[in-house]
Formats: C-alpha cells, structure tokens, sequence
C-alpha cells in the first residue's frame, strides 16, 4: 500500500484546509486509516482515525469540533477537514494505514505535507 498526502499549506489563524491522501490497492475500505501529526521539536501524536466503512471516527481532543476526517473508498482516498486552524496546529501531517486494526505503527504511511498556521 503508498500512500500520498497533499493539501498542506500556509494559512492564517482561524483559516481552513483540506488534506487528502490517496491510496494504491484494492483493499482500501478494509483498512482503518489516521493522521497523525509531528511539529519541530516534539514527537509524532495522533490527529484522528476512521473505520474501513467510516462509520467511526476518533479525535484528538484539541481538534474536536475543528476538524473532520472522512474517507471515500470509491476514490481510495481519506480526507481531513481542518477549520479554525491554530498556529499550535502548525506540523507536518502523516496519513497512515492500519490494515489490521490493531495498530498503526506496524501499517503503512505515507509522506508528510506540511502544514502552516499564522498568528
């Protein structure tokens, strides 16, 4: 499985962005997907995950109510809408697979897009 995040960018406090990540594979909807996030300095942490089906979700509690993630299998592609963004959200933002559900960190990831939030 690759996996290839984009939609980073720099944005004002209290902006938005969209990240997507898009997945090769035939077996996209069996897999639980995240994002997670690493600013300068500090160590990787979990964003948010969805189920295969998307019919559960999990947030970080710093970004409840800000951001949404969703997925569409038909696109093999997971999403992370990201609202009243905080400079203190500013990272780089890995997507990643756990296609077993039981932990990401023996899944796939993808590359980072960077993510920058002005003051």
């Amino acid at each position: 499985v690759q996996l290839q995040a984009s939609g980073g960018g720099l944005v004002q406090a209290g902006g938005s962005l969209r990240l997507s990540c898009a997945a090769s594979g035939r077996t996209f909807s069996r897999y639980r997907m995240g994002w997670f996030r690493q600013a300068p300095g500090k160590e990787r942490e979990f964003v948010s995950a969805i189920t295969g089906s998307g019919g559960n979700t999990w947030y970080k509690d710093s970004v409840k109510g800000r951001f949404t993630i969703s997925r569409d299998n038909a696109k093999n592609t997971v999403y992370l809408q990201m609202n009243s963004l905080r400079p203190e959200d500013t990272a780089v933002y890995y997507c990643a697979a756990d296609p077993n559900g039981l932990n990401f960190d023996d899944g796939y990831w993808g590359q980072g897009t960077q993510v920058t939030v002005s003051s």
